[in-house]
């Protein structure tokens, strides 16, 4: 294993890719870089970093999206989040997704170096405030509805709705459960279709059971 580790910078703005790859002039190689989710995954399947640096949020998708997309052709790729935002939805959903570590842009050259270098060697590395949100969600002291990011788009009644889609209720059939009008389930439901961009209820099924809304 060489010394100096490799990584690919995935970010949507050119200024900050320049910046970032400037501080690790030296310290870290910078193979390539992304903008879009799409770029990423074809950088990082081409170039084969060590560690992938990886904004959370992009157009037409973020970190997560890039995770997801590269696993599936590179099982063992170690991924770092860079970001601006200390969220915690943003920080769980993120390593729910497979990232070794979390920091946020207020780091140093130095201390994103070794941050690179310690991912690379298999360790999980986080800003000290972020760890906490890691930790209590891991060992189950947050409910998953407060570290869903895509769950947290939703109303509590838009929530109650995707139940039962999932369960298999018939839109009459939730109307009279909820005391609601056929009409305004039908409203529920698209809204949850248009905010997890997805196109039909079997669709909105798949995804409640595998964020295990059903039991």
């Amino acid at each position: 294993m060489s010394p100096t580790p490799s990584v690919v910078i995935v970010d949507d703005h050119a200024i900050f890719r320049s910046g970032v790859k400037a501080e690790l002039e030296g310290r870290v190689e910078t193979l390539g870089e992304a903008e879009t989710v799409e770029d990423a995954v074809r950088a990082i399947t081409e170039l084969g970093p060590e560690v992938v640096l990886l904004d959370v949020h992009m157009p037409g998708g973020g970190g997560v999206q890039v995770i997801e997309q590269v696993s599936k052709l590179r099982p063992q790729q170690r991924f770092l989040a860079l970001s601006v935002s200390d969220d915690p939805s943003d920080v769980i959903a993120i390593v729910r997704a497979g990232a070794r570590g979390y920091v946020t842009k207020t780091i140093t050259g130095e201390e994103l170096a070794d941050a690179v270098r310690r991912v690379r060697d298999g360790d999980a590395v986080f800003s000290p405030r972020l760890a906490g949100f890691v930790l209590d969600a891991f060992a189950g002291d947050l409910p998953a509805e407060e570290v869903d990011p895509d769950l947290d788009q939703l109303t509590a009644r838009e929530r109650e709705v995707l139940r039962y889609i999932a369960r298999g209720y018939l839109y009459k059939e939730i109307g009279l459960r909820l005391s609601i009008s056929v009409k305004t389930v039908e409203a529920h439901v698209s809204s949850v279709l248009r905010k997890l961009q997805l196109s039909n209820r079997h669709e909105l099924s798949r995804w409640a059971v595998s964020r295990r809304l059903v039991d």
